[in-house]
C-alpha cells in the first residue's frame, strides 16, 4: 500500500523541482484550490486520474512519479 505521506512528499519534491507552484499545477491539472496541498501534505490520497492529471501538469511521467514513491518508501524500511 502507498503511504500517503509520502506520495505527497514526492509530488511536493518534483513540483518544486520545476519550479511550479501549487496554484499553476491545480490549474493545469484542473483540481481544486486546497486538493494538491492536502495531497502533499498527505491528508488526502490522490485519485489514479488525479495523480495523472499531476503528473501531466508537471509535465513528469506518472511512471516517474511512481518509480520515486517506490524508490523512498524502499529507504524507509
Amino acid at each position: 500500500m502507498l503511504d500517503p505521506i509520502i506520495v505527497g512528499r514526492v509530488i511536493q519534491q518534483f513540483r518544486e523541482q520545476k519550479g511550479l507552484s501549487q496554484k499553476v499545477v491545480n490549474g493545469f491539472a484542473d483540481i481544486g484550490r486546497t486538493h494538491l496541498s492536502a495531497i502533499e501534505r498527505g491528508q488526502r490520497k490522490p485519485t489514479l486520474e488525479t495523480f495523472y492529471r499531476i503528473g501531466e501538469a508537471m509535465r513528469i511521467s506518472p511512471s516517474v512519479i511512481l518509480a520515486e514513491i517506490e524508490r523512498q518508501m524502499s529507504d524507509d524500511l
